[in-house]
């Protein structure tokens, strides 16, 4: 008997627990079973792990930028105070020999004028290398560009390659001696009998001639972003050409170059570097403006992945069974599937138009013109400027048609040309525009 009470007490299920929820009359009960419960513990723990862990990024991305800031200001200022303190070394220094003092003020004040120099080269360099890295300017491997160095030489990464602010306070306070062993490969150590004016000498000319180093460096990526700027703009320039659209260097050529006038004023400089800097911002505003150009152009694909059921050409007419032109592509497309621009313009006809159903027609500029026709509703109205990620119209089977479709057409000075060499073209172009 004791054996089968002990069966039943442990062969007992254990009790579960129920919600009851009571509303006036209704009582309603939810039977909480241990897995739903640790359904929502498990989500209640990731919903705060991914809050934490946007919360982070977004907390400490503010501070990584304003410390890579704090950090380059703190390099910058650095350098000037090390240049500042070499120049006090110096003077106490030459106090005990007189004729060694105005060699080594000269090459400080050398070395100060390039230190200016380049310092003063640095916001307009910035400006540029933004401007570029905006146009997408990439390697020939398609990898992104190498950042530019700053003008201002980075403190601790670029001390052993200029010889060291540190070594050079090092031996012109000392005088290495005859024997001593070199622990920069920039900077070699020259007997005790030479004065401090010939060390001094010898130290700022390496220090130069790193600086030169840097500065050519510099100078051959600018050249390489001039070289790439210019190929793009030529690439979109030769599209555009191919159809016989202006591009924005013969629009300037077409302008009245005779007024023009002002008083005379010195260029502020015109060193090969500077040079260089004004070649790379004309290039970069030249492939800006063609790159502008093309992008309001429609050079892009108006149903990606879409099925084409009719091309462009002459073809037999669903209705009249005879040959007809059919002056645009057809797409299929899903009744009351959104319809957008394939470049920004000016909506100039939105509504019904014979054939066409309601249809929408956007210029956008240079004699092109775009038209979205069969739609089920049109959502825009004449005089709207509309932009590529704009909803112009639902797709239907409005007008001469057989079904939903999209009829894409497009018209350059008021004749319509095959859509596909304007989307081939931008095939060409998807790695120079957005």
């Amino acid at each position: 008997m004791n054996s089968g009470h002990q069966h039943r007490v442990f062969g007992r299920r254990a009790q579960e627990h129920i919600l009851i929820l009571a509303s006036g009359d209704k009582v309603r009960h939810v039977t909480v079973r241990p897995w739903m419960a640790a359904i929502a513990f498990c989500f209640i723990g990731v919903f705060s792990i991914g809050y934490l862990l946007a919360t982070s990024y977004l907390v400490l991305r503010d501070d990584l930028i304003g410390a890579t800031m704090a950090r380059q200001a703190r390099m910058q200022h650095d350098y000037e105070d090390r240049i500042a303190a070499l120049r006090a070394q110096v003077d106490r220094i030459t106090s005990r020999q007189l004729l060694d003092q105005q060699v080594v003020e000269d090459k400080v004040d050398k070395l100060m004028e390039q230190q200016m120099a380049l310092t003063s080269r640095h916001g307009k360099l910035d400006n540029l290398l933004d401007r570029a890295e905006s146009s997408g300017l990439t390697e020939k491997d398609g990898a992104p560009p190498a950042p530019i160095q700053s003008y201002a030489p980075d403190i601790k990464d670029k001390r052993a390659s200029l010889g060291g602010i540190e070594a050079i306070e090092k031996q012109l306070a000392s005088g290495a001696p005859a024997d001593a062993t070199p622990d920069n490969s920039t900077l070699a150590y020259v007997p005790s009998a030479e004065t401090v004016g010939d060390r001094a000498d010898r130290i700022f000319s390496n220090v130069t001639l790193s600086l030169k180093g840097v500065e050519q460096d510099q100078r051959n990526r600018v050249e390489q972003l001039t070289s790439d700027a210019g190929n793009a703009a030529n690439a979109i320039a030769t599209v555009l050409t191919r159809f016989k659209i202006p591009t924005p260097a013969e629009t300037a050529a077409e302008k009245d170059d005779d007024a023009v006038g002002g008083p005379y004023v010195e260029p502020e400089s015109n060193d090969d570097f500077n040079n260089s800097l004004v070649a790379l911002d004309s290039a970069l505003t030249r492939l800006e403006a063609v790159r502008s150009t093309a992008e309001s152009l429609p050079f892009r694909n108006p149903a990606i992945g879409k099925e084409v059921t009719s091309p462009f050409g002459n073809r037999r007419d669903p209705f009249l069974g005879r040959l007809a032109l059919h002056s645009g592509i057809d797409f299929r497309f899903a009744p009351g599937e959104r319809i957008r621009p394939t470049a920004p313009g000016k909506v100039i006809a939105a509504g019904w138009t014979g054939g066409y159903g309601n249809m929408v027609e956007v210029d956008h500029g240079n004699g092109i013109s775009t038209r979205y026709g069969h739609m089920s509703e049109v959502l825009v109205k004449v005089g709207d400027t509309v932009d590529r990620n704009d909803v112009i119209g639902l797709a239907g089977s409005t007008g001469r048609s057989t079904g939903t479709h999209l009829h894409y057409e497009v018209r350059q000075d008021g004749h319509a040309v095959d859509p596909v060499y304007f989307m081939n073209a931008g095939l060409k172009l998807a790695t120079y525009i957005k």
